[in-house]
């Protein structure tokens, strides 16, 4: 009798780890693409997947940016966030050309000038022009999407 109570309870951890590794495997989270093999990326991807890998190189961009300001490593900040009105650019060009992306584009473009907004009010005077400059720019780009999704006058 003991020996089958033993039997039963070794089995039936070994069916709870067969359950369990998978699912903890599924955990591990994937190690996301940096913003070089992003930009690689880039070249081969097609026109209408584009809009995508700029937006996520933007956005990958703008957290680089914001944790250089944080760290006062101002010169590396406004090299990433040159990089960030640049691919949202880029982004906005592509969606508009291949008509797939926009809504998410300029989703994701707000999103970051949000972002933007909200930095602006923890920088110095001085720091504060190019992440302005950067908001215009990036506003430009949402009204361009807005505008190619829904034009004047189509009905």
């Amino acid at each position: 009798m003991l020996g089958a109570q033993y039997l039963f309870r070794m089995w039936g951890t070994a069916a709870l780890f067969a359950l369990i590794a998978p699912v903890g495997a599924r955990a591990v989270p994937r190690s996301e693409p940096t913003v070089e093999e992003l930009k690689a990326k880039l070249s081969s991807t097609s026109v209408g997947d584009k809009p995508h890998v700029c937006v996520k190189i933007a956005q990958k961009q703008l957290k680089e940016a914001d944790q250089f300001y944080a760290a006062n490593d101002v010169e590396k900040a406004q090299a990433a966030l040159v990089d960030v009105v640049a691919f949202s650019e880029l982004a906005r060009d592509y969606a508009i050309q291949s008509h797939k992306y926009q809504k998410q584009a300029e989703i994701a473009v707000r999103a970051m000038t949000r972002k933007l907004n909200e930095l602006t009010h923890s920088l110095d005077r001085d720091d504060q022009a190019p992440v302005r400059d950067a908001i215009k720019r990036l506003q430009r780009v949402q009204d361009d999407l807005l505008k190619s999704m829904f034009p004047k006058g189509a009905k």
